[in-house]
């Protein structure tokens, strides 16, 4: 465990300096942060790669007390050897070149978004479609799936295929859009203009903090493992006891922060609630990016969406925002950021349409991967689908097909663990309402200690002990299934939207 100790250090370093990049960085280090990130992942793929390591798998595999090792035990080895056998396949050169290039695009990814020009960032764009797909035709061999996309996928949600996901996403699909003609052809429709008050930044910042407390993320005191910075994405990043997230504050759009908040603290909550006892082994993570956004779901909506929520919240809102808020009134705030109608913007979309940009994002994903459209083509594709789903249309690149930084960073195979994240927090919550009938109610009170328990020994608690599929079981007690998340989005919109 010493070996893979240091891999962990090494990693958490490593993305802390990604943090660095996109939160402190100067203009001018972009080469030199891309020089720095190719060689870590030079020394961390030759350190999880090296001869003594095979060795000691070997050993253990062969060892004739094998079994006599705890389920922890025999796990830690189960995703060491699987590590191991995908590393040792992929060449030294092509993963710095990854990383280098990754470094690369998204600093051209923010400068094409910000000119609102798809051509400028094209190039690299391709580069590292290009080396992703070398690296995903040798991992699909060692992961032994069907496509390079699976392998992809499988990275991030282990033991998932596109083949699996599809026709999870299609009936998640059907329904959403059935809720979402419900929605719009409701007679009343909310008055979001309530919130287009001006919130000054410095307001925002202490909303933020005030949220981020409330939840159990503790980013003001002397012990504190958090801290909230600014990035044009939030995001969240970190190990155990260094967990930071980001937001970003746009005057007139102040619940942008306030569910970016919401969503990251949820992601961070999960790594700070991992097993203390495990931190430095493999089991110490998360057990995939589909729960991980199952619980930044679960804390932007289904707790931080809720009027329970709110109730003892918003008086405390009003005053860190005086006096712009004054004229807010309760029932108009909650029906306001709860409506539901097709939009633009993925992280800024309705409960009821949010997955539909996801699944648009899977089925590009997967055809780019499978050859069957360009990097070229991308801008097109996009457009063509939020047309036939959404019923959108995009004034220009920037706000479709750049709106993301995941594709510039390479994390090819990502988006389908917002959707799954979606569905798991559906089946998460009713388990807790199942085992903690009374949770609501102590939301309506400020506390948030029965759910943070329930989570830690029923979701946190299990690190990555299993994969996806089996903890939702654990959890749940059923297979993955879209229909607890259908039916309590039907129960909450078709009391706000009367239908």
């Amino acid at each position: 465990m010493a070996k893979n100790r240091a891999l962990i250090v090494l990693g958490s370093a490593e993305s802390i300096v990604n943090w660095d990049m996109e939160t402190m960085m100067p203009p001018k280090a972009v080469s030199l942060r891309s020089e720095q990130l190719a060689l870590l992942s030079q020394i961390s793929h030759k350190m999880c790669t090296a001869p003594a390591m095979g060795r000691l798998l070997d050993a253990i595999l062969k060892h004739p007390h094998l079994e006599a090792l705890s389920e922890v035990e025999k796990r830690n080895v189960e995703l060491i050897k699987k590590n191991y056998d995908e590393q040792t396949k992929l060449p030294t050169k092509l993963v710095a070149e990854i990383a280098k290039q990754q470094a690369i695009t998204v600093n051209v990814w923010k400068k094409a978004k910000a000119a609102g020009n798809f051509a400028l960032l094209k190039p690299e764009l391709e580069k590292l479609v290009l080396l992703s797909l070398q690296a995903a035709e040798i991992l699909m061999k060692v992961k032994e799936t069907k496509t390079p996309y699976d392998a992809l996928i499988d990275i991030y949600e282990a033991k998932m295929t596109a083949a699996t996901v599809a026709p999870i996403f299609a009936e998640l699909q059907e329904g959403l859009t059935k809720l979402l003609s419900k929605t719009q052809s409701a007679p009343y429709q909310p008055d979001t203009s309530v919130l287009a008050e001006t919130v000054s930044v410095e307001k925002q910042r202490e909303i933020a903090k005030t949220l981020a407390q409330t939840l159990g993320y503790d980013v003001v005191s002397p012990n504190a493992g958090g801290r909230i910075d600014e990035t044009e994405h939030p995001f969240t990043s970190g190990y155990y006891d260094d967990v930071r997230i980001t937001t970003h504050y746009h005057l007139a759009e102040w619940t942008s922060s306030v569910f970016s908040v919401l969503h990251e603290t949820g992601h961070a909550l999960y790594e700070q609630g991992l097993p203390q006892e495990w931190k430095f082994q493999p089991v110490g993570v998360p057990c995939s990016a589909g729960f991980h956004e199952s619980q930044s779901r679960l804390y932007e909506n289904i707790i931080g969406r809720s009027r329970e929520f709110w109730t003892n919240l918003f008086p405390k809102l009003k005053k860190l925002a005086a006096p712009s808020l004054a004229d807010l009134e309760f029932a108009k705030f909650m029906r306001a950021i709860n409506a539901a109608k097709p939009s633009k913007i993925r992280v800024e979309a309705d409960e009821i349409t949010y997955s539909l940009h996801i699944i648009i994002r899977f089925q590009i994903e997967k055809d780019l991967f499978a050859g069957k459209i360009s990097v070229d083509e991308l801008p097109v594709v996009w457009n063509q689908k939020y047309r036939e789903i959404l019923g959108i249309s995009f004034q220009n690149d920037s706000e479709g097909v750049m709106q993301d930084t995941h594709w510039s960073c390479g994390y090819y195979g990502y988006f389908p663990s917002y959707a799954l994240g979606n569905i798991y927090s559906g089946q998460i919550a009713a388990a807790m309402q199942r085992d903690i009938p009374d949770w609501r109610s102590q939301l309506s009170e400020g506390s948030l200690e029965k759910v943070r328990r329930w989570l830690s020994s029923n979701v946190y608690g299990c690190g990555n002990l299993y994969d996806p599929a089996e903890l939702i079981r654990k959890v749940a007690g059923r297979e993955v299934t879209v229909s607890p998340y259908l039916k309590y989005l039907e129960e909450k919109f078709s009391q706000l939207y009367g239908f």
